[in-house]
This record gives C-alpha cells, sequence and structure tokens, in this order.
C-alpha cells in the first residue's frame, strides 16, 4: 500500500473511532461542557471538521463548503458552522441555535474525513514531501496529514472526558 491509501485509512478510520464515542449525546447535551473542561461536543466535530477541511485545500485547492459553513460568523445555524465559533482557540458557546444538531454536525465531520481521505489517496506520491505554510510553521503534506489523524483524537480524548463529566459511561459496554 503506498503513503496516500495508508494515510486516507488513517483519516477515514478516525471517523469510525471518533463515532463510538458520541454514543449518549443528543441535541439537548451536544452543547453541554462540564466544568474544568475546554469544549462540547458540537464545538470539537465543527473544529475537526474545519481543520480536516483548511488541510484538504492545501491538497486540492478548494475552498470550504459553503453547505456546512458560514465563513467568519462567529454563530452558525441550523446546518451550517460559524468558522469563528470553531476557529482555534474560540470559545464555545453554549446556546444550541449557535450550532448544528447533533446528527448534521457528526454528518459535516464525516463529510470533512471524506474529503481529505479522498484528497490523500488521490495525491501523487511525490507530492508528499512538498512543504506547505500550516499555521505559523511549514511542514510537508505527509506530515500534515498525520497530525490531522492526531487532531482527531485529541478532540477524541476530550469527548472521552466530557463523558465522564456528564455520567454517560463507558462506550464499551
Amino acid at each position: 500500500m503506498n503513503r496516500g491509501l495508508t494515510l486516507a485509512r488513517g483519516v477515514s478510520d478516525s471517523k469510525a473511532l471518533l463515532a463510538r464515542y458520541l454514543r449518549g449525546f443528543t441535541d439537548a447535551s451536544h452543547t453541554r461542557q462540564a466544568p474544568g473542561l475546554p469544549n462540547h461536543v458540537a464545538w470539537c466535530l465543527g473544529h475537526c471538521a474545519l481543520t480536516m477541511h483548511r488541510a484538504a485545500e492545501r491538497i486540492d485547492g478548494l475552498p470550504l463548503p459553503e453547505s456546512d459553513f458560514i465563513s467568519n460568523a462567529a454563530r452558525g445555524d441550523a446546518l451550517r458552522y460559524g468558522t469563528e465559533s470553531i476557529a482555534f482557540a474560540s470559545t464555545p458557546l453554549p446556546d444550541p441555535a449557535a450550532y448544528p444538531a447533533l446528527i448534521r454536525c457528526m454528518a459535516i465531520f464525516d463529510a470533512a474525513c471524506d474529503r481529505l481521505a479522498r484528497a490523500s489517496a488521490d495525491l501523487p506520491d511525490e507530492r508528499f514531501d512538498e512543504r506547505v505554510k500550516w499555521g505559523a510553521t511549514e511542514i510537508t503534506l505527509e506530515s500534515l496529514l498525520l497530525r490531522m489523524v492526531f487532531h482527531n483524537g485529541t478532540h477524541c480524548g476530550q469527548i472521552t472526558d466530557l463523558r465522564r463529566a456528564l455520567g454517560l459511561g463507558s462506550i464499551f459496554i
């Protein structure tokens, strides 16, 4: 298997692995936070989706899908995330009306995983060593794709902590 397919599988697998931790969350709880924990489920899903789309832009050159995001908006709506409400260092809002419903949040996250996995699988091998701007640094596309899998896992860990704090129990039972 080549690098592109391996990295695509990692991105795709992160979609299914994170989804397991969403069991028990509802539209009534997906914007709930717990004391001392930084984010809620709607924020985590949107933030990860936004970040993956930004990574995919470095590969395919396509913009954010307007069907899923309102650019430069501090609030989202029933169908889309406001990009500023889920950007790095943003503060999650406790208002469910500022985010899509849980099923829509999940669909937006899934679409971002699918786009990034496709971009990785289709990327010619020589482009994986191409350096791109990411934040305040430059990294290779291969490193960027690996970072997206790790990033999704980091936020899955936040959801795991949130599950415990909200009394949702283990996903393994």
